[in-house]
C-alpha cells in the first residue's frame, strides 16, 4: 500500500532558531557491546544530495562525541561501522544527547536542543500512525487468507480513514509548530506533490515564524511560490519558441487560437499517452470553433517524439528542444507531466491541469 508518512531519513534541510553563541556538542551512548575503537562517522548531504564525511571518531566504552562550530542548523547523519542504517539528527547550537540500541538505530533517542526535540516529537507521532498501518495490513492479510470479505471491506474503510488522519496529522503539526524544521519540510513536500492548491500552501507558509522563512527550505518554498505566480490562473502565459518536428521555430504567440491548450507531454510518459486519445477527441470536436493546441515535448530523443505524434494521431502544433525538462518547462514551473495550461484569446491562463471529462467540459463551456 502507498506510503502515508513522511520519510524522516530524507530530511535534508536547514533551520535557525537557537541563538546560543557556542557551537554544537553531540554525546552519543550505545546500548549493546561494540568493540572499543569502532569508528563512527558524521555525514551531511552535499549540493548533489550525496552523503559526505564531515568528521570521524571512535567508540570507547560505549561512548563517543562529536563537537564543532554550528552555523545554520542542518540535518546530519550518524553511521557506525558494522551496523546497518543511520541516525538522522539536527546539528544546531547547543548540547545534544543521542542514545541508541546497537541493533536498533531507527529507535534512537535524540534530545537536548529545540529542533531535535521537535524532530523527536514528530517521529513519535509518525511511528504511532505507522504502527496502526502495519496492524491494519496484517489484519487485511489474515482476512484475505480466510476469504472474509466483510472484514476486508471494513479494514479498507479503516485504512482510508487512517490516510486522512495521517494527512491531518502533518497539517496540524505545521499549524501548531510554526518554528519547527519539520513544519517547513512538510510544506515543501505538499508543494512538490501538489496535494494542496498553491493558495493553501501559501497560507501555510505565511504561518511560519520569520526564522523558519529564512531557512534553506523556507527560501526554497518562497522561490517556488514566487515562480508559480507567473503561471497562476489569471496570469499572462509566458511566451516561448522552440523547433517543430520539421526544424522550424514556432512561438506560442504564433500558435494561439480563441482558446489554446499548452500541453506538456513526452513519448515516455505513460499517463500522457493514456490521455492523448481524449485530447484528440476534444481537438477534433472544437478545433473549427477556435481551439488550438501546442504540444511541448519533454523527450530526449527526436525520433521517439516524432513517432509518438504519428502513432497517437496528434494533428496539432508541436515543439520541443529535445532536452527533457528544459527551459520551457522551467518557465512554466513544470516538474511533472502531463501538465496543461488553458489560455483565452489574450493568452491569459484560465485553467490548469484538466484531463478527461473535466477538460472536455471546460473547452465546451468556452467555445459552445
Amino acid at each position: 500500500m502507498k506510503k502515508i508518512l513522511v520519510s524522516v531519513c530524507a530530511l535534508t534541510a536547514v533551520i535557525a532558531c537557537n541563538n546560543k553563541p557556542d557551537g554544537f556538542s553531540l554525546d552519543g551512548t550505545v546500548n549493546g557491546k561494540l568493540e572499543n575503537g569502532t569508528k563512527v562517522y558524521l555525514k551531511v548531504a552535499n549540493a548533489e544530495n550525496q552523503l559526505v564525511d564531515v568528521d570521524t571518531t571512535i567508540i570507547e566504552n560505549g561512548k563517543f562525541n562529536f563537537s564543532g562550530p554550528a552555523g545554520l542548523p542542518e540535518i546530519h547523519y550518524i553511521y557506525v561501522d558494522q551496523l546497518r542504517g543511520n541516525i538522522p539528527f539536527i546539528v544546531e547550537k547547543g548540547e545534544i544527547e543521542l542514545t541508541f540500541q546497537k541493533d536498533s538505530l531507527t529507535n534512537a533517542q535524540i534530545t537536548g536542543t529545540p529542533q531535535n526535540e521537535f524532530f523527536s516529537d514528530f517521529i513519535k507521532g509518525s511511528k504511532a500512525l505507522s504502527s496502526r498501518e502495519m496492524s491494519i495490513n496484517e489484519d487485511m492479510r489474515k482476512a484475505s487468507a480466510n476469504n472474509d470479505e466483510p472484514t476486508m471491506v471494513s479494514l479498507r474503510d479503516e485504512y482510508f480513514e487512517l490516510q486522512e488522519e495521517a494527512k491531518n496529522f502533518e497539517l496540524d503539526y505545521v499549524k501548531k509548530n510554526p518554528s519547527s524544521l519539520i513544519s517547513v519540510l512538510i510544506i515543501d513536500k505538499v508543494l512538490n506533490t501538489k496535494s494542496m492548491t498553491e493558495e493553501e500552501v501559501k497560507t501555510l507558509y505565511d504561518s511560519l515564524s520569520p526564522e523558519m522563512k529564512k531557512t534553506k527550505p523556507g527560501k526554497n518554498i518562497e522561490e517556488k511560490l514566487n515562480k508559480s505566480k507567473s503561471t497562476s490562473i489569471g496570469s499572462k502565459a509566458p511566451n516561448f519558441s522552440a523547433p517543430t518536428p520539421s526544424g522550424e521555430l514556432l512561438a506560442l504567440n504564433d500558435a494561439m487560437g480563441k482558446v489554446t491548450i499548452v500541453d506538456f507531454w513526452a513519448a515516455w510518459c505513460k499517463p500522457c499517452r493514456a490521455e492523448n486519445p481524449n485530447v484528440v477527441k476534444v481537438y477534433n470536436q472544437y478545433h473549427e470553433k477556435g481551439l488550438n493546441i501546442i504540444g511541448v515535448s519533454l523527450d530526449r530523443k527526436a525520433e521517439d517524439w516524432k513517432k509518438a505524434i504519428a502513432d497517437d494521431g496528434l494533428a496539432w502544433n508541436h515543439v520541443s528542444n529535445v532536452q527533457y525538462f528544459d527551459e520551457i518547462a522551467k518557465l512554466y514551473n513544470v516538474d511533472a507531466i502531463p501538465a496543461t495550461f488553458i489560455l483565452d484569446e489574450n493568452g491569459v491562463i484560465i485553467a490548469k491541469n484538466l484531463r478527461g471529462p473535466a477538460l472536455e467540459q471546460r473547452i465546451a463551456e468556452l467555445l459552445q
